[in-house]
């Protein structure tokens, strides 16, 4: 159903009200009147009103002190200014507060009729367009995820189709590029959304503590457990168990893991009782794990386990048309928490993250934007407000050793991922303790260290 106009005329001349009211009855708009600022205040809570016609000179309060009490509630409505003294200094003031369009008086009705017209066009254009980008959003989008690659949008849509299943998940995909967030949509389209989603990030522990984080521990079971401690297969209940970088525990947690998913059952470290696990377990991994299982560093049936349904994440460079929208999403989501009202990004700033090749996929485009969210002082995001790793140029390799060519390809990893050690050795695809041994080796520092 076509949503009705609704047009308040202000104006303390009554005969100019009067006849404007008339004009537009006509066109078919619902009219109705104020002869001050005050009493069209009080108006303003009563109806939905399209646009309001303002007098620049009244008493008490001129046209455009009103406009500004008006965007001050109804930001969304409309303001064309009136008056019977143009001059182009008081129309640039209108048209620079806020006003859609100045008239003069006296009026001729076709005129005033096509400026409410080009007004009314003009909104249903932006309303259209507000509408058809958040429905976009919606079929781009999966819970936290959004993305228009067509590989993205099959994943939503087979997360949507398997969630309802209790089934185990292992999802692989470089640092960065979004694996727990698809897990917790996972978590969230499945019926275990009211239940706890507990998280393991598997590389940050040893052996031993990932041991007890895991299962759990009773007092006394070691030196330092002072008391009972329940592990994460508890924790997580009927919820969701998501092992991050599985691919990096040891063979032996590899053999506990494979024994509790395949009886359901678990001790505590220390512990004699069985108990029973109900939660449904999410692995994920940065490592390929085939390669690790020729390696002899992970279990072929712990990875078939696992696998029952399985994921793998494209990197962001091999989809680079999520980066504007990725973009827009980080700006909106930074305008709330700082305060900030950034409506986006200059065409060079936009070409020159298209170019950029992501090491750190859509985690390190989230840690840009909000960088350039804090130093921005305009309200578009432009090439300086940027702060990307700079690409070395190509270089030929010949005639230079193997040892100069690893040297420079490993600095530049580290400083693309600014010195994180488990992002970059993920990214070259080495475990941290050999990456810390070239670290070692190639007497590499950060910047600050050198100085």
């Amino acid at each position: 159903m076509e949503r009705k106009i609704n047009i308040l005329i202000v104006d303390d001349e009554e005969i100019v009200r009067e006849s404007l009211m008339n004009w537009l009855k006509e066109d078919g708009y619902d009219v109705e009147c104020a002869a001050n600022g005050k009493k069209a205040l009080e108006k303003l809570p009563e109806r939905d009103w399209t646009l309001a016609m303002v007098d620049l000179k009244m008493p008490g309060m001129d046209g455009i002190q009103l406009m500004d009490e008006i965007k001050k509630v109804r930001p969304e409505i409309s303001v064309i200014i009136m008056t019977a003294y143009a001059t182009v200094d008081t129309a640039v003031k209108a048209i620079k507060k806020g006003a859609h369009d100045y008239i003069v008086k006296p009026f001729n009705p076709e005129d005033v009729s096509m400026v409410i017209k080009k007004i009314i066009e003009h909104k249903k254009l932006v309303q259209e367009n507000q509408y058809l980008r958040k429905e976009l959003k919606k079929q781009y989008r999966l819970h936290d995820m959004i993305s228009k690659n067509h590989e993205m949008t099959e994943i939503f849509d087979l997360v949507r189709t398997i969630a309802k299943s209790n089934s185990t998940v292992l999802v692989q995909g470089e640092s960065g590029t979004g694996k727990e967030l698809l897990a917790r949509a996972i978590h969230e389209e499945s019926p275990r959304k009211h239940e706890p989603f507990v998280s393991v990030s598997c590389a940050s522990l040893t052996e031993t503590l990932l041991e007890t984080e895991l299962f759990g521990h009773e007092k006394g079971s070691f030196t330092g457990a002072d008391g009972f401690k329940k592990g994460k297969l508890e924790l997580a209940k009927n919820g969701t168990l998501f092992l991050d970088e599985i691919g990096d525990i040891s063979l032996k947690l590899q053999m506990d893991l494979l024994r509790v998913l395949e009886n359901r059952e678990f001790r505590r470290v220390g512990g004699s009782q069985l108990l029973t696990i109900t939660s449904r377990i999410i692995a994920a991994t940065n490592r390929d794990l085939k390669k690790a299982i020729a390696d002899g560093k992970f279990r072929d049936d712990l990875y078939y386990r696992l696998n029952v349904i399985s994921f793998q994440i494209p990197p962001l460079r091999s989809r680079k048309e999520d980066i504007p929208v990725l973009v827009e999403n980080f700006i909106e989501k930074f305008n709330i928490e700082m305060g900030k009202s950034v409506e986006g990004v200059s065409e060079a700033a936009i070409r020159m993250l298209m170019d950029y090749h992501w090491p750190g996929n859509a985690r390190e485009l989230r840690n840009v934007i909000e960088r350039a969210m804090v130093v921005t002082k305009g309200k578009s995001i432009t090439e300086a407000d940027l702060h990307l790793p700079t690409t070395p140029e190509k270089v030929s390799v010949f005639g230079r050793s193997l040892e100069e060519v690893e040297l420079e390809h490993v600095r530049f990893v580290l400083e693309s991922n600014h010195w994180n050690v488990l992002k970059s050795a993920s990214v070259l695809d080495i475990d941290r303790v050999t990456l810390y041994n070239k670290i070692k080796k190639y007497n590499l520092r950060k910047p600050e260290e050198e100085a």
